[in-house]
């Protein structure tokens, strides 16, 4: 069977996808993606993605930590967002966290409806991803969550990233997929540098959190990739079972 891989470059095209025999890469580098993944690698239990922030309070008796996030900054009231620096060893280790965040768990959800499989791609685990994508007999498909349903540079370029280390493996790229690893060829020497062009990043910026954008570009510092199980993302078991929300 000759794979393909594919890229979708906001969650407003998903369903011009098929995808129902494919492996769903969710993409959000800044930043819920990035903090999943450092979250689990760190020992957190499991990560359950809601759609809304007020989805999050029907686990407030169930001593789960509850993160939220809306246009980058925390929403009042909850025990953190989607920095990366909440999901440390010390914060996360051995804990279930609910998270809601402005487009990452959106995408998570739509993917679910209909994917194979549904995974969490960010730099922090590239090769460890890649290296599972290469080991199934399934087509790919990127998910970028964009911003609000729009196009975004960062999620495109890991998009490319990905497509740069799969070329050998799989058949099929779309034009996407050119187009993201055209991307990534231009900004891979120096991520930062090249993002200082886009919009998210000049958003968190401005919300003084330029520390978490220079975490969430670091290449390969987690070995875990998150699958989603049910109704939760947990560390990927040799076979997880498909299930749904």
């Amino acid at each position: 069977m000759s794979k393909k891989i594919e890229v979708c470059l906001t969650p407003a095209l998903i369903d011009l996808y098929d995808i129902e025999q494919s492996i769903v890469v969710v993409i959000d580098i800044l930043r819920a993606t990035s903090s999943i993944t450092y979250g689990l690698d760190n020992g957190a239990e499991a990560i359950i993605p809601v759609a809304n922030v007020e989805d999050c309070l029907t686990f407030t008796d169930k001593g789960y930590l509850l993160a939220a996030e809306r246009n980058g900054e925390v929403v009042v009231g909850y025990d953190f967002g989607n920095s990366p620096f909440s999901y440390t060893k010390e914060k996360v280790g051995g804990r279930t966290v609910v998270l809601t965040t402005t487009n990452g768990t959106k995408a998570l959800h739509l993917a679910n409806k209909r994917a194979f499989q549904v995974v969490i791609g960010s730099f922090l685990n590239l090769d460890s991803l890649c290296d599972y994508l290469n080991a199934q007999n399934k087509n790919v498909l990127l998910l970028c969550a964009g911003w609000k349903d729009q196009f975004n540079l960062e999620d495109t370029l890991f998009a490319g990233a990905v497509v740069k280390k799969l070329r050998k493996n799989f058949e099929h790229f779309d034009d996407s997929s050119v187009a993201a690893e055209d991307l990534y060829d231009i900004a891979k020497d120096n991520l930062r540098a090249y993002l200082h062009k886009s919009s998210h990043s000049n958003r968190l910026a401005e919300l003084n959190i330029e520390e978490d954008v220079v975490f969430c570009l670091q290449l390969n510092i987690c070995n875990v990739i998150p699958v989603l199980d049910g109704e939760k993302l947990v560390a990927l078991n040799p076979q997880p079972p498909k299930g749904g929300f």
